[in-house]
Order: C-alpha cells, then sequence, then structure tokens
C-alpha cells in the first residue's frame, strides 16, 4: 500500500505540472467492490479503464458480456458515491459502455451528458501517426479529425480536413481509413496477446465521437463536423447504422 501510494503522488504531482488549470490533484485506487465507496467518496473526476484486455482472436464486442457488468457496477456506484463527478470511460466497447453508463445515471437521476465522456483519443493518434508516416512527417505535426465511434467501421477519419492541407488520391484515402479503422486489431496481433490495444453528439444518435473543448463542468462546446467529402458522407452514414446497434446493445443490457 504504501508503494502504490507514492506511485500516485507521483502522478498527481506530474499532471498537476502539465495541466496548469488543475490546482489540486489525488489519485485514488481501490481492489475489490468492498473498497468501491472508500474510492469513489468525494471524487471529481472518474476514469474506467477497468475489464479484461482484447486478444488477438477476439473483437471488442467479444469483451461485451464480461465489461458491461464491470461498468455498469461502477457507475451505480458513481451515482451514489460522487454524482457529480465527470466520468470517462475507457473500458470497450466504448461504442456501448458508454451508453451503460448514461442509462444507469438516468435511472439514479444524475445524468449530466456534459459529464459523461467515451475516450476515443487514441483513434486520433494513431491516424496522426499513419498519416504522418505517408507524409514523412512528425505525427505531432498532423491533425486528422475522428469522428464517429470507437471500433471498426464507427471509426471515421475525415481525411479531407487533415492539417497540414493535402489531397489524398481515392487509392491513398480507402488504404489509410482502413488502416485507421483497424489500428487496434493491428496493434493487438502485434502484441500477441501481451497486452490490450494501447499505443501511446453532433448527429441524430445519442453518442458519437467528435472535437469537444473541455472544462471544469465536462464537455463545454461540441465542435461541428464540417464540410465532408462525398467518400465520407457515405461513410458518415455506415458509421451511424453500425453506431446505433452498439448503443442500442448498451441500453438493452441495463433494462434486461
Amino acid at each position: 500500500m504504501h508503494q502504490c501510494s507514492e506511485v500516485h503522488q507521483r502522478i498527481a504531482r506530474i499532471s498537476a505540472h502539465l495541466n496548469p488549470p488543475i490546482d489540486k490533484l489525488h489519485v485514488r485506487g481501490f481492489v475489490g467492490q468492498q473498497r468501491l465507496e472508500e474510492a469513489l467518496t468525494g471524487m471529481d473526476l472518474v476514469i474506467i479503464p477497468a475489464g479484461v484486455p482484447r486478444k488477438p482472436e477476439m473483437t471488442r464486442d467479444d469483451l461485451f458480456n464480461i465489461n458491461a457488468g464491470i461498468v455498469k457496477t461502477l457507475c451505480f456506484g458513481i451515482a451514489n458515491c460522487c454524482p457529480k463527478a465527470i466520468v470517462n470511460l475507457i473500458s470497450n466497447p466504448v461504442n456501448s459502455t458508454v451508453p451503460i453508463a448514461a442509462e444507469v445515471f438516468q435511472k439514479s437521476g444524475t445524468y449530466d451528458p456534459r459529464r459523461l465522456l467515451g475516450v476515443t483519443k487514441l483513434d486520433v493518434v494513431r491516424a496522426n501517426t499513419f498519416v504522418g508516416e505517408v507524409l514523412g512527417l512528425d505525427p505531432r505535426e498532423v491533425d486528422v479529425p475522428v469522428i464517429g465511434g470507437h471500433a471498426g467501421g464507427t471509426i471515421l477519419p475525415i481525411l479531407s480536413q487533415v492539417k497540414p492541407s493535402i489531397s489524398f488520391t481515392q487509392e491513398e484515402t480507402e488504404h489509410l481509413t482502413s488502416r485507421i479503422q483497424n489500428g487496434g486489431t493491428e496493434v493487438v496481433e502485434a502484441k500477441a496477446g501481451a497486452g490490450s490495444a494501447t499505443l501511446s453528439m453532433v448527429t441524430e444518435l445519442p453518442f458519437f465521437a467528435s472535437k469537444v473543448r473541455l472544462g471544469r463542468n465536462g464537455v463545454e462546446e461540441i465542435y461541428s463536423l464540417g464540410p465532408l467529402n462525398e467518400y465520407e458522407r457515405v461513410g458518415l452514414e455506415k458509421t451511424k447504422k453500425e453506431l446505433a446497434a452498439s448503443i442500442e446493445k448498451g441500453i438493452s443490457f441495463v433494462n434486461t
């Protein structure tokens, strides 16, 4: 416990240094459901990476039956112990676990859509990396908007809006889009089971990944998608159809 506490303190110091708006940060973890209330009480921010990692032979949906139950339990704990907390969900399948969390909070009377976030930044990091390779640029110099969801065909990179501005051929667009959509699978297979896929609300759907501005109250502004070309408009319709099914799966899990 002493060593764990030192790690938490170190994380708090580094985070506060890297993000000046954070004036005070406590990091708290727990092991076992019996300590859930102790861990959550008084928290302003809860990050949920809990669950099983994806193995090479698994899809994100394969994780659903295990991770959905974990997320449901944790979110009931959040509703009871820290209902005003901003909740960041990393547990896959994010396309379904975010709706699970929302449904739990709605049933508990604590739901605030500004304070519930599905973490999909990893798709942006991969997109910047893959496009950077093509352009011969440092990924930190590349900005690829990625919208939709966080699994396969629901991940839609908007390559027409890449910065620095560049025009891709149809073949390049299709190749990059496919690689970005399957980036998680590529990493999982490369790790050969040694770890999960980690490397470094704008539509009619109730949950949709897009650029937002964050503040103390969670999401303070949702940026528009901007102009999409024909390839991206077709991709968006496919994305919405698949994403809608994942959302319904999460909602049904809580209600059945």
